[in-house]
Parts: C-alpha cells; structure tokens; sequence
C-alpha cells in the first residue's frame, strides 16, 4: 500500500523516534541529554560495549557511528523488528490515533497533485527573487537597504518582489507548462466570481517565502509596497501544503540554532523574525498573521521547554500576550511552559535593534519574563484593591485563571505561588490600591527602555532541614555586600525620582531587603507614596530626613558616587533613572532567586553527597557568576549607551 507522505510526516510529528527506540535499548545517562531530545545507547544493531548510536527527536533519525545504521521510526521496525514497511506503519499510526488512509484512484491522484505543487512554489519563489533583481524590483531593494537587509540576509531568507501586474507571475509559470487549475490549487491566483481569467494574488508587493520544516516552499507572504494598500500584509490562503495555524514561519531555518542554544523565541512577523536574525539570535520563528495556536505551541515545544514570546509593548501587543497566556495555561506540564518579553512601546525589534543595537534586543530576551509573572501582571492591570470585597474580586480572578491549568501538580505550584504573591502584596501594602491612588493604569506606566509593567519576586520557601549541618547552611545569609550595595541603589534611585516610586511601587512593595536600616527606608518610602500626596523630589527627601533617614541616604549617595553609579543621582534625567533602576530591579531579582537556589543546592548535597548534587550545584554557582559579571555593566551604564543629561560632578 502506497502511503500519502503527509500522513507520514503526521506520525513522525506525533510520536518522538526516541519513545520507538527507547522500548528496545536502554539509554546512556551520561551522554543523553533528554530535555533536548538527545539521546545515545549501545546499537541494537551490533554488538558494543561504548555508546556510538545516536538519536535526536528534532530530526526524527537515528545513526549508529559504528555500524553506520541509520534511518527513522518506521525503518527502524523494518529493520530490527522485521516488521513490513506497511506493518509499521499501521501499529505507528495507531499509537499516534490516526486512522489509515483509504486511497481511492482519486485520493492517489490528489497525492501526486499535492507532490506537483511543490514544483509549482519552488518555480513561483524563482520568478520573485528574479524580479527583485529586476527594474521593477528598485523601489523595493531600496525599501530592503533603508531597512538595512542586506543582499545576504534576503538571499538567506530567499525575499523577492512580485511586480505591480495582474499577470506577471501566471504567465511565468504558464510558460513552464504551469495549468491555471494548478495556480490556483497553490494559491497564487484569483479566479473571479464570474467566471473571468485568473489573475495574480500577489502585485506590488515585497514578497517573503514560507517554508515547511523540511525547508520546502509551501506558502508567501507579501508586504505592501503601497502605504494605501487595503493590506499591509498578505498570506497565501490554506491550500494542500499549507495551513497556516499549523506552521511557524522561520522554523525550517530556526530549527538547529534553537537546538543549538536551547532556546526558541516567537515573535510577530516576518520582519521581526529577520531583525532577531541581524540581532545576532538566529532561532526566531513567527505565527502567521493569526493568534497563537495549540499547534504552534506544540511545535515550539517539541523544540525547547520554555520558548520566549515577544510582543509590541503597546495595547494590541499586551492584548496578544494575554491570548498567549490563556492558550498556555490550560497546556502546561511539568517542565514545559512560557517566557513573555514586552518591547519599548512604540518599538518592535527592528526599531530596536536600529536605535540600541543588537545588545538592547538581546537585553529585552535575556530579561524576559515566566509566565508566573505574567499573569500575575495581568491580574494587577485588570483589578481595583482599593476595597475588601474588590480585593477578594482581584484574587478570585486570579485563581479562576489558575484553575484552568489542566495539570494537577502544575496546577498546586501555581496556586501556591499566586496565593503567596497576594499575601505579600496586601500585606505589605496595607490594602492600598496604588493605581488608583496615583491615578495611574499599570499597563501605562512600563518604562521606557524595557517596556516592562512590574517585575514580582518569585517567592522560594526553603523547609528547615533536621540535620545540625543543614541547619547551619539554612542559617547561612543569603544576602552579601553586592546584595546590599544593589537594593541601596534601587532605593536612592527612588528617593531621587518619586515619579519612579509611583511607577514600581509593587516593585518596592516585594521587594527583599537584607538590613534593617534599608528595610526601614523602604516602608518610609511605601507610606509616602501611599498618602496620595504629589511630592517633588526635595519634598520627598525632606519628608525622609525628618523621620530619621537623613544618615543612610548619605550612605547610599556616597557609595552611588563611588561605583558611578550617576542614575540613581538627583541630576539624572528621568529617562537614564528609570533605565539603570529597571536593570537594578531585575538584577536584583534574578541574583537573590539564585542564591536561595544555591543555598537549596548545598542543602541538598549536603543531604546526598552524589555526583548529580554536585553537578548541581556547580551549575548554579556557575550562573551566579555570569549575572555577577553582567551586573557590572549597570555601573557606568551612561558611558555605555549615552546619556541624557550630564550628571553634575
């Protein structure tokens, strides 16, 4: 029986190679690396003592390196189970709950239709990335070179052009013996209602190649050369190669860098996918011109565990991350779930890396957020506190949305969490609505560098250990100098620019701090902003130095002036503050979550002396030391990136 190679492709997509394989072998701990789908045993095939037969679910193979074995799941039982090709097929295509195809003439011949459209797209991307070339393409290289695409990258990403003419791609493909049925069959002509001649779907437009992971044309998308056009953007429609829920542009070229790095980021568009690409991060994808689907999540998540989305920081951008959230929240497991970075508003990744370069776009991935936090931002936007019975509106809300999550234990952990993040905020907040209170929208007051709402601490309870000796690394502080030095800064910074206290007050408000004198600096500045009183600056320090705080704020001046740390000065533009404040407040939030992370990993080795705890822990104190030496880059960030105004002294 002849099998149509898409129903093949669906059960490679549905069953990993490495579930099949793993029934007959026993993999090697190790050297397999599991949460990349990387797996290595001794070859079933020939008899071995050292692990050399590979198997990598990305690519849905196996290669034995010594006996030169390779093929995959369906070969694989062909080969060492002596099943028959359609044997194998059929007890595959019943673990992954599709029903065998029954081909009829007609069905075959449809098959060999859909192999022939292929042809057709790859003649069609051709005739485009010509026409670019051409005399008709000027207009729209030179729209390529202001947006600084080089001749590379829209080779690389095969961009061409389709000419202001009704007729100019049909009759190209005409002449190559192309049939207008098959045209249309493809999607790249109209056929008009009444009967009239076909003609081209796609004029005047930048043209963008959609491939299928195996890197063959299936689909275009077109940008609009007219600024008047009905359509900025423009998709070729479903067709038998295409459907656009299930397929992410990018991911064909995307695919082994993201293995690579072990990271996956999604964005809007094409054009997106491209300023990633220049941004030095080559493992872009992007949904197309539709909200997020189940199926393209599964797609990012058959590549890496928690892909990072990234949307415009305006309204219809937090609206898509929102869709985003709900989508995820019902699909989580174990392992497996979302980061969410927010642009400037007003920027998407090309504006970006055009004003700040290629660090400013990597920076808005590096500090994106879980999707713990994001809902939790959410929730603060959307609720009034400002009353016991919103209060419990605000966290009913919350929970309702927690409640969604399918899987029970992923489910506990994010109840538990939300739960802790609303015992903190009303707690330490007296109860207090601060939005309101300052006649502010959270969704309005991101900054305007990272374009980010409020970063919440993740809150990481640590059980007191039995033992004697882990009772004295539980005992152990977790906070030191740097610590101390950092939370300082973030609190000067806020005395100096009150404007910046109202903006992150649910910053200030979850904020660890390691000593009681900065601790108490912290509450006075919470009561202040909690009055409701429009306070300037010196009205704000004055207010601090007359309850008792005049000493420590010259502390904290004195040591921002000796790390140069001139942000967190009064002279600083606002705009410098709130970027260098922002840094700090991630940084900060980042570096204490680690070093409760490595506390648990001393406790846990402490508790088993094996080499798996120990590997543990050096991956953790590993990471600690990278965000220490990115933390230096806060220190004199004026002469990094130019500064507004020039601090005094």
């Amino acid at each position: 029986m002849r099998f149509p190679q898409s129903f093949l492709d669906e059960i490679r997509a549905r069953i990993s190679i490495s579930s099949v394989i793993g029934r007959s072998v026993q993999w090697d701990k190790r050297k397999t690396n599991a949460g990349k789908g990387d797996y290595w045993a001794c070859c079933p095939f020939h008899g071995e003592k050292t692990p050399s037969f590979h198997c990598e679910d990305r690519k849905g193979r196996y290669h034995c390196f010594g006996c030169k074995q390779s093929g995959d799941i369906f070969k694989y039982l062909v080969e060492k189970e002596g099943v028959p090709f359609p044997e194998a097929v059929e007890r595959l295509a019943s673990e992954a709950g599709l029903q065998l195809p029954q081909l009829s003439p007609e069905a075959e011949a449809r098959e060999e239709r859909r192999a022939n459209l292929y042809d057709v797209m790859d003649l069609a991307q051709d005739f485009f990335a010509r026409q670019l070339q051409a005399a008709v393409g000027a207009k729209a290289r030179g729209y390529l070179s202001d947006r600084e695409l080089s001749a590379e990258v829209q080779l690389e990403f095969g961009i061409g052009f389709a000419p202001n003419d009704r007729h100019a791609l049909s009759s190209a493909l005409a002449s190559n013996n192309i049939a207008p049925d098959q045209m249309e069959e493809a999607g790249l002509v109209i056929r008009p209602e009444d009967g009239g001649q076909p003609y081209d779907r796609f004029r005047d437009r930048i043209m963008f190649p959609i491939r299928d992971p195996r890197g063959r044309v299936i689909a275009f998308g077109g940008r609009a050369m007219n600024p008047d056009a009905l359509a900025k953007y423009l998709n070729s429609p479903d067709t038998p190669l295409f459907h656009k829920g299930s397929v992410l542009y990018n991911m064909d070229k995307a695919r082994k860098p993201a293995h690579d790095a072990g990271a996956l980021i999604a964005c809007e568009g094409y054009m997106d996918v491209i300023a990633f690409r220049r941004a030095g991060l080559p493992y872009a994808v992007a949904p197309l011109g539709t909200a997020m689907t189940e199926d393209q999540l599964d797609l990012m998540w058959k590549i890496t565990p928690e892909p990072v989305l990234c949307f415009d920081g305006d309204d219809a951008g937090l609206k898509a991350a929102y869709r985003a959230l709900d989508l995820a929240l019902e699909r989580l497991t174990p392992g497996s779930s979302l980061k969410f970075a927010i642009l400037p508003e007003g920027q998407d990744p090309d504006d970006l890396l055009s004003s700040g370069g290629s660090d400013a776009v990597k920076q808005v991935v590096e500090l994106a957020e879980p999707m713990a936090s994001m809902l939790w931002r959410r929730a603060l936007s959307r609720n009034d506190r400002s009353t016991p019975e919103r209060k419990a509106r605000f966290e009913a809300d919350l929970m309702q949305a927690v409640n969604a999550i399918a899987d029970p234990t992923v489910r506990k952990y994010y109840s538990d969490d939300m739960r802790d993040r609303v015992r903190a905020l009303l707690q330490g907040s007296g109860g207090n609505n601060w939005q309101k209170s300052r006649g502010r929208s959270f969704t309005r007051a991101r900054g305007a560098y990272g374009g980010r709402g409020r970063w919440q601490r993740e809150p990481w309870e640590i059980e007191t250990p039995a033992s004697p000796q882990l009772r004295a690394l539980a005992g152990r502080p977790v906070h030191d100098a740097a610590t101390q030095r950092r939370t300082g800064l973030i609190l000067l910074t806020l005395v100096n620019h009150p404007t910046l206290a109202e903006e992150m007050i649910e910053d200030v408000v979850a904020m660890e701090v390691p000593t009681r004198e900065l601790d108490s600096l912290r509450r006075r500045i919470i009561d202040t902003c909690a009055s409701g009183e429009d306070l300037e600056m010196h009205d704000l320090r004055d207010h601090l130095i007359q309850t008792g705080m005049g000493a420590i704020l010259d502390a904290l001046e004195t040591q921002a002036r000796h790390h140069d740390c001139w942000f967190a000065g009064a002279d600083a533009a606002d705009a410098d503050a709130r970027t260098g404040l922002k840094q700090l407040v991630v940084m900060n939030r980042k570096m204490v979550t680690l070093e409760k992370e490595l506390k648990r990993a001393e406790m846990r080795l402490a508790e088993d002396n094996s080499e798996e705890n120990l590997n543990f822990l050096n991956e953790v104190r590993d990471q600690l030391n990278s965000l220490a030496g990115a933390e230096a880059t806060i220190d004199g960030y004026g002469e990094a990136s130019g500064r507004t105004a020039n601090p005094a002294g």
